[in-house]
């Protein structure tokens, strides 16, 4: 998957031995997003999501900056892309999301589709 790079935000550091690559968002807030520092927790994730992922397919440069100029009294009318690499869940909520995955995997089997897709 070709990620872009469009706000600069990928860097790479070392750690345990290794050279591991992040999107930071203090070089968001750099590159003209003042307020990003500023944004709840969730929204900090969804916008790393968004660097992470930017392809101009699925996600677009429009996606990040509607996120990092999110305001929580204005709507955002802008429909964006989440696709988390994991998701940690306690045992009793987990375990029904397992089983609920399995079955949207099974019924797209059955009618015909990829299961990869889910």
């Amino acid at each position: 998957m070709i990620t872009l790079n469009t706000f600069g935000t990928r860097t790479e550091i070392r750690s345990g031995g290794q050279t591991v690559q992040i999107y930071s968002l203090p070089a968001l807030e750099k590159a003209g997003f003042p307020g990003v520092s500023r944004l709840p927790y969730s929204m900090k994730i969804l916008l790393e999501n968004l660097l992470r992922r930017e392809d101009a397919a699925f996600v677009k440069a429009d996606d990040i900056r509607a996120v990092a100029q999110w305001n929580a009294t204005a709507a955002l009318e802008q429909e964006i892309s989440f696709m988390p690499a994991r998701v940690l869940l306690q045992d009793f909520t987990g375990v029904p999301c397992v089983v609920d995955l399995a079955a949207m995997r099974d019924a797209i089997v059955s009618l015909g589709g990829n299961p990869d897709r889910i």
